[in-house]
């Protein structure tokens, strides 16, 4: 068995307990093949070059670690990684900030990455890239001479050619994506996109009567879906735990038998924030029944202070929550509690299983690992429901399953907040066993395993019927 090269943005802490089931899943694969996790450590180097990487051995894992300039941290990362990539793949072309400087900066760091991983890569290594920070880090390697089977995971959507190749540099990631053997997206819609990316802009064909595999001049290679997913079994069993706990306790006695409807998100303004607490207010509106009888808590961390968009998001969230609370409130109830900070997994499992409902409602997601964890933390005898975005990725699985909305559409949402908290439990438990077995099908581990064999021997492991059916993410955002 090959060892595993991972290569991210980020890398867990090797000292601390991994969080989420990505890096639960990538460290399992490490620790059965050996291997290497290569990334940023998250420190900047300032003004100076970055110092050699740091090496950590852990078993059979090295963790090889690099600071980066704050020159490289400007560019790449804050430049064309999150102010012109994020935007553009979430459909947001009017907040993608493009610079020549910052594109060649994140070229740049990706020539820097390969020149530091090239070094520690033995020759039947399989090497297994993330994401949209290091989109050209295949080619950096080629050119440095390393022939090793490459693979790349796209987390977040791509989006259509008409949108994606508005980039000044979108051609010349297109050819250096080329370079690798297998692209894995999130769904069908991504795989479909990329490959009109591919076409309308002449870098590569698809060769006839074999699937999802293409040809740039020669070099042949393949385009996949492979939906993540999460740690099923783990997070039930933190979520069934955690209602036990003295803080679960004393949310339940604060509601005092009212619904909870619960929202778990990053600031960011590709979540649907604003639209979504907007549309709780409609429902209040609309059903005064339901008055004192609910109570939705919004969780929301935020991850990038100094913005200027996401603070000015913070501030809109804040006052939607606070005229919904002025409108509707009592003296012993407020119908919006929002909360702008982190908690620990075991806390956010035990809300979520407390909750009658959950809005997963972003405006585009490439999967949204919310939702699943919310169907994964649900009591099947007495179950929530989930309200999902028809523009995530999650509706392509559990779409069956939850109330499917248009996160554009405010009135939509309200009405699906009354069908949620008044649903029959008959339904409730009809709806949460679809999207249940549809988890156990298919956890995070199948989907690390699932890659690896199809990118190692080109055949898929156990993974989910790959059908050429579009889900609700073709549709392009309003």
């Amino acid at each position: 068995m090959s060892r595993l090269i991972v290569v991210s943005n980020r890398v867990p802490a090797p000292d601390r307990p991994p969080q989420g089931g990505l890096a639960v899943a990538l460290l399992a694969a490490l620790r059965e093949r050996g291997g290497v996790w290569m990334g940023w450590s998250g420190n900047s180097s300032g003004e100076e070059d970055p110092g050699p990487l740091a090496l950590r051995e852990d078993g059979a894992i090295t963790w090889a670690l690099t600071d980066l300039s704050g020159r490289d941290l400007s560019e790449y990362y804050q430049g064309l990684a999150n102010s012109v990539l994020w935007p553009v793949c979430h459909y947001r072309l009017d907040l993608a900030d493009y610079s020549r400087r910052d594109a060649a900066g994140y070229f740049r760091v990706n020539r820097l990455f390969a020149e530091r991983l090239a070094p520690l890569i033995r020759p039947d290594d399989l090497i297994w890239i993330h994401d949209y920070h290091l989109i050209p880090l295949a080619s950096e390697l080629r050119k440095i001479g390393l022939r090793n089977r490459i693979g790349f995971f796209m987390h977040i959507p791509w989006p259509a050619p008409d949108v994606f190749l508005t980039l000044p540099v979108g051609e010349e990631l297109l050819r250096s994506m080329t370079a690798y053997d297998l692209l894995g997206f999130q769904t069908v819609p991504d795989v479909e996109n990329f490959g009109l990316c591919l076409r309308r802009s002449g870098i590569a064909q698809p060769v006839a009567g074999a699937d999802g595999l293409y040809d740039a001049a020669g070099r042949r290679f393949r385009a996949e879906h492979f939906p993540i997913s999460i740690d099923v079994e783990s997070f039930a069993r933190t979520a069934q735990n955690a209602v036990r706990n003295a803080a679960m306790r004393k949310l339940r006695d604060s509601l005092e038998g009212r619904a909870l409807i619960v929202g778990v998100d990053r600031l960011d303004y590709t979540k649907g924030l604003p639209q979504r607490i907007s549309a709780y207010g409609r429902f209040l509106g609309a059903h005064p029944d339901w008055t004192g009888r609910v109570t939705y808590l919004q969780v929301t961390p935020q991850t990038r202070e100094g913005v200027a968009e996401y603070d000015a998001l913070r501030r809109e969230v804040a006052e939607l929550a606070g005229n919904i609370n002025g409108r509707f409130g009592h003296l012993d109830w407020a119908p919006v509690r929002y909360v702008n900070r982190a908690f620990a997994q075991q806390t956010l499992a035990g809300v979520c299983r407390m909750a009658r409902a959950a809005l997963v409602t972003p405006m585009r997601d490439g999967m949204n690992l919310v939702a699943k964890e919310y169907v994964a933390a649900q009591d099947p005898e007495d179950p929530g429901v989930l309200i999902l975005s028809r523009f995530a990725g999650a509706a392509a699985e559990l779409g069956e399953g939850a109330l499917l909305v248009n996160p554009y559409d405010e009135e939509t949402i309200a009405n699906a907040i009354a069908r949620a908290v008044s649903m029959p439990l008959e339904e409730r438990r009809e709806r949460h066993a679809l999207m249940a077995e549809i988890l156990r099908h298919y956890d995070v581990f199948d989907w690390s395993a699932d890659y690896l064999d199809r990118l190692e021997n080109g055949s898929a492991a156990q993974g989910p019927e790959r059908s050429e059916e579009s889900s609700p993410e073709a549709a392009p955002a309003p």
